[in-house]
């Protein structure tokens, strides 16, 4: 019998549940391209009553998300203002300047929030010279594992809205962010005109993100879906995945959090490592080995040989692991006795 493996990569690598199991077997569908597809529908008027915003869109993934936001908001050659390190910027393989044709003006973040004082002073003026600022991203909670606060939120979309210029919140782990700061998810989004979240990560359903916002920018974002491959078909069978990720591992995500604080905890005891505890605040721990004879695929290795998942460590030692649904209590003790072993014993 195969081993059960413990996959610490990224919550991405959660399985669905078998209740959402039997969902997707049991799902009503249509062809959602021609808008038949009813649980599709639901699916979405459940994430914008969740979020707080008039209509959604079930896409494939969390940068298709992002990108259909920035293709949907901007005119092409505008310019885009947003953290130097965050997702957006960072992660997506330039998407931007192929897809929206945008320019990416980046301000440097500490703990996920830019300057506010910087992004008056990024947004441009009328000159002849200069593109046009067509929007403004933030991120919450950051890829980094920080959460950013209510008050700096509603201060950049005060600064937005002064300019008329629209906010994109990415928000892949936005209910972490919101449990994290033990409040309706409502109150963080209510600061962005649009925002993406990922039903993938955490909430552990098979496939899919929500980009959501006005009707009138909803209906203007399907076209652009389709134009981009988006359109699905029978996506009732992930949809029905999407609603029990909304309706009951949204309520769960403080499991997550305890669980990544614990092994924060327990990995600071290790003589030679050094957790980030500065943004330790949801469901990542990012920490580093400070030194060590094994190399980088060594370790990976001997954690592959005992059934845990990783990601090797940089060539500063800097890893990461992130708990979800198929990460307990048990399964950290067992990664924490074997990074002694590897540390303290070698």
């Amino acid at each position: 019998m195969k081993s059960r493996v413990i996959d610490l990569r990224s919550d991405t690598v959660s399985q669905p549940t078998d209740e959402m199991r039997q969902a997707m077997f049991h799902a009503e569908v249509g062809d959602d391209v021609y808008g038949d597809d009813p649980t599709v529908q639901k699916l979405e008027i459940l994430a914008a009553s969740m979020i707080g915003k008039e209509a959604a869109l079930f896409v494939p993934s969390g940068t298709f998300g992002n990108q259909l936001a920035l293709f949907t908001h901007c005119d092409r050659g505008t310019e885009v203002i947003l953290g130097e390190d965050c997702h957006i910027f960072e992660h997506e393989v330039g998407a931007a300047s192929i897809i929206a044709g945008v320019h990416l003006r980046t301000l440097q973040t500490v703990s996920g929030k830019m300057d506010l004082q910087k992004i008056k002073q990024s947004i441009r003026p009328e000159d002849l010279h200069f593109p046009e600022t067509s929007l403004i991203c933030l991120e919450n909670a950051y890829s980094n594992g920080g959460v950013v606060d209510i008050d700096y939120m509603q201060e950049v979309y005060c600064i937005a809205k002064e300019k008329n210029i629209p906010i994109h919140l990415d928000g892949a782990r936005v209910f972490n962010a919101a449990t994290y700061l033990r409040t309706d998810v409502k109150e963080i989004t209510q600061y962005s005109d649009s925002v993406m979240f990922c039903l993938s990560k955490g909430l552990c359903a098979p496939v899919g993100s929500i980009l959501a916002g006005s009707t009138e920018f909803i209906e203007k974002a399907k076209k652009k879906r389709k134009l981009l491959g988006g359109g699905w078909r029978q996506s009732g069978f992930l949809a029905a995945a999407g609603i029990i990720a909304l309706e009951k591992m949204t309520t769960r995500l403080h499991e997550d959090h305890e669980n990544a604080l614990y092994l924060a905890n327990e990995l600071k005891e290790i003589p030679g490592i050094k957790v980030d505890s500065t943004n330790n605040h949801i469901n990542l721990v990012f920490f580093q080995i400070e030194k060590t004879n094994r190399t980088p695929e060594e370790i990976e290795q001997i954690f592959k040989e005992n059934d845990i998942t990783i990601f090797a460590p940089d060539e500063n030692g800097n890893m990461r692991f992130a708990t979800h649904y198929w990460v307990t209590k048990e399964d950290i003790d067992k990664v924490i006795m074997l990074m002694q072993s590897i540390l303290i014993d070698e």
